[in-house]
């Protein structure tokens, strides 16, 4: 009775060692297999971000700055230039420099005295050209009598003939023809235009070449000098 009693207890206690043992290494593979599984397998693109980002984000303030100031200088040397053109002895008349052209307006105003060009006679109104310049003129007619306007290069100081071609050759002829300019202009409130030929330095006239009205004041000179350098009119 007490053999068979050993021989349970020695066997109880050889099925305890067997469990314990075998809690003992399940235990053990538990722990370990986590600690394989949660390794890194890559790594996070953090920096490569940032550096991107930045190199776009780069202003060419430079290059902006660099054209306002050529602007800006510019500008300034243009403006000093034309201030220094504009002093001229006398009244500016209009012109274009681009086809040496100037703007000549004439008119026979209706006043005591029916022999003038813009309220002038005998030659009080003198005009300025630079030398190898044109003119074209502009005539507009408000006396009740017949006027034409003819551009020539006198001979004679001042007119001293019935027919205008005597003093001179004749280069333009405004408001007739050179054939009938003699006794042919334009009405009163009528209007005419021609441009002369180039005038090389020198004096000329333009006048009413209607028979006598040059000799009676409608007369006025035209100075071409290449010491003018902008055209200008004077009433002496």
């Amino acid at each position: 009775m007490a053999s068979k009693i050993v021989i349970a207890g020695v066997a109880i206690a050889i099925i305890l060692v067997a469990v314990v043992a075998l809690l003992v290494l399940e235990k053990g593979h538990t722990s370990t297999s986590p600690t394989t599984s949660i390794l890194p397998t890559t790594l996070p693109p953090s920096k490569s971000s940032s550096s991107s980002t930045t190199s776009y984000s780069m202003p060419p303030a430079t290059t902006t700055s660099s054209s306002t100031t050529s602007s800006s200088s510019t500008t300034t040397t243009t403006t000093s230039s034309s201030t220094a053109t504009t002093s001229i002895p006398g009244n500016p008349l209009p012109y274009d420099a681009s086809n040496k052209t100037v703007f000549l307006y004439l008119a026979s105003l209706s006043t005591t005295n029916p022999y003038n060009y813009n309220g002038t006679s005998n030659g009080q109104l003198v005009v300025y050209i630079p030398a190898g310049w044109q003119i074209y003129v502009v005539y507009t007619n408000y006396e009740s009598i017949q006027h034409n306007v003819v551009i020539l290069m006198n001979n004679t100081p001042t007119p001293n003939s019935l027919d205008i071609g005597n003093d001179g050759k004749i280069l333009l002829v405004v408001g007739a023809s050179t054939t009938n300019y003699q006794y042919s202009g334009i009405a009163e409130g009528e209007s005419a235009s021609g441009i002369s030929p180039s005038l090389s330095a020198g004096y000329y006239w333009f006048a009413c070449g209607i028979s006598g009205h040059a000799e009676e004041g409608i007369w006025g000179v035209i100075v071409a000098s290449s010491s003018v350098t902008v055209p200008y009119y004077v009433i002496t």
